[in-house]
């Protein structure tokens, strides 16, 4: 397992992408606009791992209603496993509160899902897996 990502909610990726390329000296290899989660997510790697901002799409999506309420900041980190679907039984028999019970399609052609935040100490967390398609 790894820390795939660390997803950072913002109001404006291409603003905020200015610190990772100006100051840093890093910069972005993919962005994508995923419809399902009104989101558009822009990768800069960093090591072995990534940071994911993300910026809403749509002002009823989940990342939208993050910022609204909570301000522009670190919106989950995601570990990368081997076999999610497994992963996600192990929790869930542990007493962990899913919020997909199944995984799902998300950025990158990876398999993720959310485990709540209410359950892993307040910080989402995102599961995720290579898609073998």
């Amino acid at each position: 397992m790894r820390i795939a990502h660390i997803g950072i909610a913002v109001k404006n990726a291409e603003a905020a992408l200015k610190l990772y390329r100006e100051v840093l000296g890093l910069d972005s290899t993919h962005t994508e606009i995923v419809e399902s989660q009104k989101v558009k997510t822009v990768q800069i790697p960093i090591g072995d791992s990534s940071i994911e901002l993300l910026e809403p799409t749509s002002p009823d999506g989940v990342v939208a209603q993050f910022i609204e309420k909570r301000g522009e900041g670190i919106h989950h980190i995601a570990i990368e496993v081997q076999d999610i679907t497994a992963a996600l039984n192990k929790m869930k028999a542990a007493g962990y509160r899913l919020i997909d019970e199944t995984p799902r399609l998300g950025a990158d052609n990876m398999l993720i899902a959310f485990v709540h935040p209410r359950s892993t100490n307040g910080v989402l967390l995102e599961l995720c897996q290579p898609s073998k398609d």
